[in-house]
């Protein structure tokens, strides 16, 4: 008789409908990613020997689920002493034949996966950029925080907070905070696994295991790392299945210590379209914001640009200029410098306030033409008829708290503040009260139609 046309043995019959129970206890999900790759290979009186792929399934199996399983098997066999869980020899797996004898047959290929379990790990990353380092980081008051975190996390030998969160506008520095502490593991501590990619790639990823039904190569790259960091978390908002399955990977990662660091364009509590307990994960370690820069941070910012570049000297007073007048990012700051200085090469004219006022024209208009947080308030005050002072005094009198929330409704409507930032300019309120505010006033405008009028006119004039 062939191997296929075997009978089943008893043995495997009662695993086929252990299994089965497995699958209605926890789950499709949990059992195709964890219990359904398990083999049973040998019963030997008191004792159940079983396999998987993997070193790291072996440990989630044992950690998770082992007791469950031996407690189903004892239904079987009440004599039963131990269960073994073992890893799977090299490209071979280990069958119960019929009559409990052992018999083995050639493991079969996997379909085209999305990386073999050996595949080295720096693959699945994005690159890094050489030149996002500690050391050409311009740090100031917006940023210090974030700095000193990140210093703490790429150097500590403990994970000193998990996770470490870093959030901001665009453009401020956030990217180039992730890359340092990549580079600075990369070449102080060579022996340690680190994965950077952004949300939208670690998206991509998972999809493409599901898609080659390789999750636990997915899996096992992932939540075998020392160090894990994901750029941009924002992206996966309103992504469900990537949000479960980054959620998964997340919790394996700090029940074994590992480190996670991650950031965003706004706070954990502000992630609009994430789970809630996702949200309440991401907010565990440090949070820590960097603000929009202010002139001092700018003016420094390219100061350290020129002088990193030794390509031609700019007159300090276009740096004063620049730094005063491109407000919104260093992004936009530097390429406000590059398109200054690339000028000047090309056509051959000397650097002068006036030479970059004549070709950052453009740019300037829509610097001046960006809303403030003081103009809404201005604005506000105006149309309430409330003194100015109003909006950062501490009066809790409805006819001033309501124009009050409005301001701060509009200012997160209309800037690219964080809640932090925005508190500071209304008398240093946290920020739970800026959301407390926004959503407060979403919710009135729902309910109240003159008041829906009063903001959305309110909107024009300040955009106008």
């Amino acid at each position: 008789m062939s191997d296929d046309a075997r009978t089943p043995s008893p043995s495997q019959t009662q695993w086929d409908r252990i299994r089965g129970s497995l699958r209605s206890e926890f789950g499709d999900a949990a059992f195709n990613s964890w219990l359904k790759p398990l083999t049973l290979t040998a019963i030997d009186n008191d004792r159940i020997t079983m396999t998987v792929p993997t070193r790291f399934m072996r440990d989630w199996v044992r950690s998770h689920y082992a007791d469950r399983i031996h407690a189903l098997w004892r239904g079987v066999y009440p004599d039963l002493r131990s269960l073994d869980i073992q890893i799977t020899p090299h490209g071979r797996e280990r069958v119960i034949g019929p009559h409990n004898h052992d018999s083995e047959k050639p493991k079969s290929p996997p379909k085209e996966p999305l990386a073999q379990y050996g595949t080295p790990l720096g693959d699945v990353g994005a690159p890094l950029d050489p030149r996002f380092t500690f050391d050409n980081f311009v740090v100031g008051k917006p940023n210090e925080l974030a700095y000193a975190a990140a210093r703490r996390a790429a150097s500590s030998v403990e994970v000193p907070f998990n996770p470490l969160f870093i959030y901001g506008g665009v453009g401020l520095g956030k990217t180039h905070l992730m890359h340092a502490i990549a580079a600075d593991i990369r070449a102080h501590r060579p022996e340690r696994k680190v994965i950077y990619l952004s949300a939208e790639k670690f998206m991509y990823q998972f999809v493409r295991a599901l898609r080659f039904k390789d999750v636990m190569a997915f899996k096992h790259q992932f939540r075998s790392v020392d160090v894990l960091m994901i750029d941009d978390v924002q992206f996966i908002s309103g992504k469900d299945s990537t949000q479960e399955e980054f959620f998964h990977t997340f919790n394996a990662l700090v029940d074994q210590n590992r480190q996670v660091i991650i950031s965003g364009d706004r706070s954990p509590s502000d992630l609009d379209g994430m789970e809630e307990r996702l949200r309440s994960r991401l907010g565990w370690g440090l949070v820590a914001d960097i603000h929009a820069t202010d002139y001092e941070l700018r003016l420094g910012i390219l100061q350290s640009k020129i002088e990193l570049s030794n390509s031609v000297d700019v007159p300090q007073r276009v740096l004063e200029f620049l730094a005063h007048r491109i407000s919104s990012n260093v992004r936009e700051l530097e390429g406000a410098l590059n398109r200054v200085v690339a000028y000047s090469t090309l056509v051959g004219r000397s650097i002068t306030v006036e030479m970059a006022h004549e070709i950052l024209s453009d740019l300037l208009r829509a610097n001046d033409r960006r809303v403030t947080i003081e103009d809404i308030q201005k604005r506000v005050a105006a149309h309430y008829n409330i003194r100015l002072a109003d909006m950062h005094s501490a009066r809790r009198a409805r006819s001033v708290a309501r124009p009050r929330q409005v301001a701060m409704f509009l200012a997160k409507q209309l800037t690219s503040r964080s809640l932090p930032e925005i508190g500071r300019k209304f008398g240093g309120r946290d920020h739970t009260t800026v959301m407390h505010a926004v959503r407060k006033v979403e919710q009135l405008c729902s309910e109240d139609a003159s008041l829906a009028e009063d903001v959305e006119l309110l909107r024009r004039t300040i955009e106008g």
